[in-house]
């Protein structure tokens, strides 16, 4: 199937269309993610990121809708009450980057004149910058603290506990992706990094990024093994009642081809991201028994017993190196 942004955007308001036939309430929807950029496709694959606000507080919060093998929508629907003061969105590390720059899809109420007024006034501004970057350095550390607090039995991998230690590193790494522009996207989250560290002049993180994966006792050539495994956890758990949206079956061949791609490409690491956290999530909804294979990746890269704690002070030195950053740019500019 030939794919083209110019598709995908013609999909993306047909759905709108009619979305709000069906649910006249809606207030607005834009669209976010990868379909902003010139480049969508990872893999030949890619999803259409929508934003429905509602009038109140409305489940499911989450919608998977597959259109295609290659394409599918991920729907989130927000209450407008997340909205209401637009100035306090500037220093939000995720809604205040998120609408600055949509793609306006439906706007029934001018809800985006209110919002983005708001938002978008003096949101370049240093201290603004420097406050969206040190929200997540915060959530980083307070991540980090739990961590270090509840040290991991010896012997036994835990996938909550590790999707905790990435949630940091995630938010770690995003101090220095809002000071720039938009949060790292999750196929791309190394790719994108890479880029980010050697813009901002600290190349060196990128390097460290990997360390905190695992990438030091990764064995490159062998990781093509690991997608079999992967794609039968994540079927599964995906397939459970109650499953997190973000393992909708039809999610599974997005991450398959987008990891796939990244093998053939110059940097194979970069898949270590995106397997490493949706399989997390997907053994966190299974069976000790049944993620044998998730727990002998885990043992071999470090991430779990009696290495973890070795992990959680490269961490450490992570987020000081992150901090350093960001006093440095409060200093140069008089915060």
């Amino acid at each position: 199937m030939l794919i083209t942004r110019e598709s995908l955007l013609r999909l993306a308001r047909e759905t709108v269309s009619q979305r709000i036939h069906a649910h006249p309430e809606l207030v607005a929807v834009y669209l976010t993610g990868s379909l902003l950029t010139d480049d969508p496709l990872l893999g030949n694959t890619t999803d259409i990121d929508l934003v429905f606000v509602h009038p109140y507080l409305s489940e499911p919060q989450r919608e998977v809708v597959p259109l295609t093998a290659e394409v599918h929508l991920d729907i989130k629907i927000n209450p407008r009450f997340e909205y209401e003061h637009p100035r306090q969105l500037r220093l939000d590390p995720w809604l205040g980057p998120e609408m600055y720059a949509p793609l306006r899809l439906y706007d029934g109420q001018h809800f985006f004149d209110f919002v983005q007024a708001g938002v978008r006034d003096k949101y370049d501004d240093p201290a603004n910058a420097w406050g969206r970057a040190h929200r997540n350095l915060e959530h980083a550390r307070d991540l980090w603290s739990d961590l270090r607090s509840q040290p991991p039995a010896p012997d036994q991998a835990s996938p909550q506990r590790l999707l905790k230690y990435m949630k940091a590193v995630s938010h770690a790494c995003n101090c220095l992706a809002v000071l720039q522009g938009r949060p790292l996207a999750e196929r791309r989250f190394l790719t994108q990094f890479r880029s980010l560290a050697t813009v901002s002049g600290h190349p060196e993180l990128a390097a460290s990024l990997l360390r905190l994966l695992g990438a030091d006792r990764v064995d490159a050539s062998s990781l093509a093994s690991l997608l079999p495994s992967w794609e039968a956890d994540f079927l599964t758990a995906g397939s459970l009642p109650g499953a997190d949206p973000r393992l909708h079956p039809g999610r599974c061949n997005y991450y398959l081809q987008g990891m796939r791609s990244q093998l053939q490409g110059a940097f194979p690491l970069d898949l270590l991201w995106p397997l490493l956290y949706t399989w997390s999530l997907a053994v966190a909804g299974l069976t000790t028994d049944a993620r044998h294979p998730w727990d002998q990746v885990c043992h071999q890269w470090g991430l779990e017993g009696e290495y973890f704690a070795g992990q959680l002070d490269q961490l450490d030195a992570f987020l000081d190196q992150v901090t350093a950053i960001l006093d440095a740019l409060a200093l140069a500019n008089g915060l």
